[in-house]
């Protein structure tokens, strides 16, 4: 009943603030700042580095957009949301996007107000045990205690994986992602799921992360997307193709460094990208002509994103799999700009 009466309270806030809300991009630049809606400190995600600065492939996305609309990826602020309440935020126009971890289901992209715009990272949900446990695959996880976050939805993929294989188990629920982990950590718990990568995150912060394994069956599909209001169109199309510009810019080559270099370049696929071909593609939207050229410049393309906050260099370790760019065996696909 609880549940019920939170998603009716979200889907009435929706319903109020689209009216409110109906010209974000001109809100946001009467404002000077983009406000933006992150985890609540997940290593390459979103967190505060040791400089006291928000680092993580959320916090550039929300500084990518903050580059194409201000010219300047520091024109934005963070706030922290949980599984919880991410969506009363958006929805109530407390933050303009949503960048957390927020998987794409039918039920939120229909039910709860909002519309997701893209997705920043393709995931599955996984387990983490401690190595000396002997769990070796999921099976062997059958009539244990396993550590689940409240508000995902680990909680039903996990109620439908366990039953399909005919499994039992015995779900210790928490509020909040630190009380979670935790638990799992304090032996409450055989297994924590989540989201694979996310796993990797928390085992990279934890004293000696060689003592926990990530089993390796991935049980579910996870489109981690971007998310903004519902009735704002222009806005959608600001923040969807922010998103598209990084895609295309990885796919063609042109990187943070050498763009001002490729501002000179003949392909006219990269001319129309960086504003310099006789077409306008920011005006119609409300940026300037030059907008994707400010995003670029400003934090990178997608794989430079995906390379230095999660990639195979950083504390995560992570392969592009599926987030790499369609020519390269991923699924990372933007439409043409032109």
């Amino acid at each position: 009943m609880i549940k019920h009466v939170a998603a009716l309270a979200v889907i009435l806030a929706a319903l109020s603030a689209t009216s409110a809300y109906a010209d974000r991009l001109a809100d946001v630049k009467a404002r000077g700042f983009l406000q933006c809606g992150v985890t609540e400190g997940v290593p390459g995600f979103s967190e505060l580095s040791a400089n006291n600065d928000w680092v993580g492939i959320e916090v550039d996305f929300c500084r990518a957009i903050a580059s194409a609309v201000f010219n300047d990826p520091k024109a934005v602020r963070f706030t922290t949301t949980t599984s919880a309440d991410r969506w009363q935020a958006l929805s109530s126009g407390q933050i303009d996007v949503l960048a957390r971890t927020s998987t794409w289901t039918m039920q939120r992209d229909t039910q709860l107000g909002v519309t997701f715009v893209g997705t920043l990272f393709y995931d599955g949900q996984a387990f983490m045990v401690k190595k000396d446990s002997g769990a070796t695959t999921v099976h062997d996880l059958d009539k244990q205690t396993i550590c689940i976050e409240d508000g995902t939805t680990t909680e039903l993929n996990l109620a439908d994986y366990f039953a399909i294989n005919k499994l039992s188990y015995t779900p210790l629920s928490f509020p909040g992602h630190d009380e979670t982990v935790k638990a799992f950590q304090d032996g409450k718990c055989m297994a924590y799921t989540s989201d694979s990568s996310g796993l990797a995150a928390d085992r990279s912060k934890f004293t000696d992360p060689a003592d926990y394994i990530i089993l390796p069956e991935v049980i579910s599909k996870e489109p981690l997307a971007v998310v903004v209001a519902k009735g704002d169109d222009g806005w959608f199309k600001v923040v969807r193709w922010v998103y598209y510009a990084l895609l295309d810019a990885d796919e063609l080559g042109v990187t943070q460094k050498n763009i001002d270099e490729m501002v000179g370049s003949d392909n006219p696929e990269i001319k129309r990208l960086l504003g310099v071909s006789d077409d306008d593609f920011g005006t119609p939207v409300g940026l300037t002509k030059d907008w994707a050229y400010r995003v670029i410049k400003g934090v990178g393309n997608y794989g430079e994103m995906f390379d230095r906050n999660v990639g195979p260099n950083t504390p995560l370790g992570l392969q592009p799999g599926l987030n790499a760019i369609w020519k390269d065996g991923g699924i990372q696909y933007a439409p043409p700009i032109r």
